[in-house]
């Protein structure tokens, strides 16, 4: 038996969640076309005949302008000490400059096996995949190139036996029927902050977040969760963003979550959204502190 934790670490929209989402064979990590959508490190592990792989999605890293941001990098950067192997995940559909040469480069002092995975294969031609290869080979000693398609699962699989013959020798790390570290509460928040980036205009996805006011488990199995949340929002003028008109995008962002959750939890679920403005919340430790995101180290 081989066990270990593998690092997914990348800049924004390199599709690191959706490629978490493909390994683990669940959907435990958020999706969006929009940057900097994960904020904080997800665990998803996924079981073999010879072992079992625990994947770490982080936070896209990038220049941080608020502390919100400072905290995501962090928790990536952190990421790195603690792991047996890591994947620094591109997109190959765009061309790779400093951005990508700055992440690679955090990776000068780690010791274990770093694998380049080439991502988003099924939107370019193969022959441009060799540029791609040789720009980025004289940036790391990579311990191999992987290209995949998170959305198709091409070449996934040939990826989770590339990581597998990496780990150390040992008993499974987490219990058969573990998937995620993510409790069910942050699981909601983030299912209805997926829904508001989705149908929200583009300037609204970075000043928002989902808040837990009250989490209601049900009475017996079958029975109705009920959920109450509060959507953040920096501006007044962003809350008729979110609520349109006559309640419309509200309703259709509740809608969509619901049954997101419902399929999630096998249960019937009640979901009342609240939106509420909270100026500056990026930048407001105790709120950030409050949405359970990760601490600085000191």
């Amino acid at each position: 038996m081989k066990s270990g934790f593998v690092a997914l670490i990348g800049r924004p929209n390199a599709g690191k969640s959706t490629l978490l989402n493909r390994l683990i064979g669940a959907k435990v990590a958020i999706v969006s076309d929009k940057p900097q959508t994960t904020r904080t490190r997800i665990v998803g592990v996924k079981n073999y005949d010879d072992g079992q792989l625990v994947f770490v999605d982080t936070p896209g890293i990038h220049r941080p302008l608020h502390r919100l941001n400072v905290r995501m990098v962090d928790a990536a950067v952190e990421t790195l000490r603690e792991v047996d192997a890591v994947m620094l995940v591109h997109d190959a559909s765009s061309r790779a400059g400093h951005g990508d040469e700055y992440v690679s480069g955090l990776l000068k002092h780690v010791k274990v096996p770093v694998v380049l995975v080439l991502n988003k294969i099924d939107r370019i031609n193969k022959s441009q995949l060799l540029p791609i290869i040789e720009q980025m080979r004289g940036w790391h000693e990579w311990s191999d190139i992987v290209p995949v398609s998170a959305q198709t699962g091409d070449g996934v699989e040939h990826l989770e036996q590339t990581l597998l013959a990496k780990m150390p020798e040992g008993e499974a790390l987490f219990p058969e029927d573990y998937l995620t570290d993510q409790p069910e509460r942050v699981l909601v928040s983030e299912t209805v902050r997926e829904k508001v980036l989705h149908n929200t205009r583009d300037e609204l996805p970075f000043s928002t977040a989902v808040a837990i006011d009250q989490f209601e488990e049900p009475d017996r199995p079958g029975g109705l969760l009920r959920v109450y949340c509060t959507i953040l929002v920096e501006t007044e003028s962003q809350k008729p963003i979110v609520i349109g008109r006559a309640g419309s995008m509200i309703k259709k962002i509740g809608t969509e979550a619901r049954k997101d959750l419902e399929a999630f939890f096998n249960c019937k679920v009640y979901l009342d959204l609240r939106v509420k403005v909270k100026p500056d919340w990026r930048n407001d430790e105790r709120a950030l502190d409050d949405l359970g995101l990760p601490k600085r180290k000191r």
